[in-house]
């Protein structure tokens, strides 16, 4: 992204939610802010702020086991490992949005991550009726593998893979949700209003109709 404005309501906490999946979310925590690659999890308590914010984490007594961890060097050895993941799933994503598929290593890496740390389910009654709820409860921070891994595996398993896609205008991913599956931007507010605004000004300058088009796209980092 050329310039991310982190006053946007795309931004909640210092962070960037626009793909429409957790997962995605997270691979989109390496913007290129100001033209240069910013890391935003930068610490064990950027960490818990976003596990926070991305509603991953959200009862009183997650967050203070999250807390009770900001100091704790296993905490900063799993958030190491989970950076050096993010860059592997990065290229699963890209792969996925080339049309081809992840690496037979990475869904190796998936399937003993999932049987390492499964999902759990509950039942609760909600509007009259029962629902069935993931959980998972954590004692250590390598419990918090369990939602990166099962967020991967649903997204690398949709049927509508073809629907995760990069924006037009710079790195960020995210999974297309519209109807006619025809987003091109990772957020009208980021980059779709100027890129609108540039084409409309090259069309008036060219003067003629041409199409919009996509203006100093930045590639993957």
């Amino acid at each position: 992204m050329r310039t991310a404005k982190l006053e946007s309501d795309d931004w909640v906490n210092g962070f960037l939610f626009v793909a429409n999946r957790p997962i995605l979310d997270f691979l989109n925590t390496r913007p290129v802010l100001a033209q240069e690659p910013t890391e935003l999890l930068t610490d064990v308590h950027a960490l818990e702020r976003w596990l926070i914010a991305s509603g991953i984490v959200h009862s009183p007594k997650m967050k203070g086991q999250l807390r009770s961890w900001r100091h704790s060097p296993e905490a900063a050895l799993f958030l190491k490992d989970l950076l050096a993941f993010r860059e592997r799933l990065r290229d699963a994503v890209l792969r996925l949005e080339a049309g081809s598929a992840p690496s037979d290593e990475f869904i190796q890496e998936v399937n003993d991550g999932l049987l390492k740390h499964p999902l759990a389910a509950t039942l609760r009654k909600r509007d009259g009726g029962i629902i069935r709820e993931p959980f998972f409860e954590f004692k250590r921070p390598s419990d918090l593998w369990t939602p990166f891994y099962n967020g991967v595996s649903d997204l690398i398993s949709d049927p509508e893979t073809q629907r995760i896609r990069r924006c037009e205008a710079c790195v960020v991913h995210f999974f297309d949700t519209s109807k006619k599956g025809s987003r091109r931007w990772c957020s009208m507010n980021i980059c779709g209003n100027r890129l609108k605004v540039a084409a409309y000004q090259r069309r008036k300058r060219d003067g003629h109709n041409s199409s919009p088009g996509c203006a100093g796209i930045v590639s993957a980092t």
